[in-house]
């Protein structure tokens, strides 16, 4: 046997059947998309978890966000699927008590936090250059995606230090390492997420506790996971979308978009004890997009 085989003595494998088994996940922003993908994800592998989603709509945000009725589907399809409970809250990441609250009925009913994914966010308002963005639309992109996630890690903290251990995975994406234009707030927001992700890894690494990003590139709008990113950069571009899933495979170096699944299964590896050594990293899901 190899020296680099043998020396894997604890946690699941990178082959195990259920990486996750005994493990409880918290996933916010699960109501469709990406985040149901990564619940379904981490149900099939063996996590307990606690779903949650906003489950109304924000003003200022010129598209529907996930509901109510989406994260209980979300929920019922991991209950189908994978073999661990589910417990589901609607909350807003932009509210403390809220985001305690779910924190605190997860820690209520399954004893602990292991796994913490934030994934909620928002892509607009968008659309605009940088000169034309409102204060209020730029408070609103930087209070939802960088510090819905910060009050989440704040959330979890004291749990997670406690026990010792823990992987918290904000979700990014290829905004938080390269420009886009006309999409000043979004880029700004997922460069500072990243930042949040380097800074929290130091403070946390001493007490066992992992915190990685995890960006994904432009992930196509699934039927099943009820996906419609690129449908609303198209609308804030005002262009087709049809046009505009073309312009982003021919800049994909792999001539495709990506799929939830593969940021799903991305998801797990970091949240699993075979990445117990990553910590501070920031991994692409992107085709090669920012190789270039």
């Amino acid at each position: 046997m190899s020296t680099l085989l043998s020396a894997a003595p604890y946690g699941a494998g990178p082959f195990a059947a259920a990486p996750l088994a005994g493990k409880t996940a918290l996933v916010t922003g699960a109501a469709r998309g990406v985040g149901r993908a990564c619940a379904l994800a981490y149900a099939r592998a063996g996590a307990d978890l606690v779903l949650t989603d906003i489950g109304e709509d924000l003003d200022g945000v010129p598209y529907p966000l996930g509901t109510a009725g989406q994260l209980e589907y979300t929920a019922r399809l991991c209950r189908e699927e994978g073999d661990g409970s589910v417990a589901t809250a609607t909350a807003d990441v932009r509210d403390l008590d809220a985001v305690r609250a779910v924190v605190d009925g997860a820690l209520d009913r399954f004893g602990r936090v292991d796994v913490l994914l934030n994934n909620a966010g928002i892509a607009a308002p968008s659309g605009k250059t940088v000169h034309d963005i409102t204060p209020d639309e730029w408070d609103l992109m930087l209070d939802v995606d960088v510090s819905g996630a910060w009050r989440m890690i704040r959330a979890v903290g004291a749990a997670m230090t406690a026990q010792r251990a823990g992987s918290i995975i904000n979700v990014a994406s290829t905004a938080g390492l390269v420009g886009y234009r006309h999409f000043a707030g979004y880029v700004t927001a997922k460069h500072a997420l990243v930042g949040l992700t380097k800074a929290a890894a130091l403070d946390l690494a001493p007490f066992g506790v992992r915190v990685n990003a995890l960006c994904p590139g432009s992930v196509r709008d699934d039927d099943a996971a009820e996906g419609r990113m690129l449908t609303e950069i198209a609308r804030s571009l005002e262009v087709p979308v049809e046009e505009h899933e073309e312009t982003f495979v021919a800049a994909q170096p792999m001539n495709r978009l990506i799929e939830p699944e593969d940021v799903a299964g991305a998801a797990v590896w970091l949240a699993s004890d075979t990445s117990r050594q990553v910590t501070g990293s920031t991994v692409t899901v992107d085709g090669g997009f920012t190789s270039r």
